[in-house]
């Protein structure tokens, strides 16, 4: 794909879930895992988040129910905040889990009882 690809990515990505979070994740980045956030970069928020087809909003909410469904909560805490910059409400993230639970387990739901996300 390239730099083009990696670069419209960079940017997407630092738009969604916020310049901070992804200049210290690439910060961070040692030689074994670094190839892994430009990968990520590239292919994800690049290619994939960059595609016609689908609003950020609605890429959002396919995400959030996936990650739930997949428990993967440090991955979900930051998407929440990446919806809600994607202009999702915490009444749909809500109903989201909600479908999640009914579909993939209650506890793939909890975070809408805790209250740890989206705020």
């Amino acid at each position: 794909m390239g730099q083009d690809t990696f670069d419209k990515g960079m940017k997407l990505r630092k738009q969604v879930l916020g310049a901070d979070y992804v200049e210290k994740s690439m910060a961070a980045a040692d030689d074994f895992s670094r190839p892994m956030q430009e990968l990520s970069t590239e292919y994800c928020w690049g290619y994939v988040w960059n595609r016609p087809g689908l609003e950020l909003r609605e890429r959002s909410i396919i995400n959030i129910a996936m990650i739930s469904a997949l428990n993967r909560p440090h991955e979900l805490k930051i998407h929440v905040k990446g919806a809600i910059r994607n202009g999702c409400t915490k009444e749909e993230i809500r109903e989201v889990l909600f479908q999640v639970a009914i579909y993939a387990g209650v506890p793939a739901g909890v975070p809408i009882t805790v209250g740890r996300y989206g705020s």
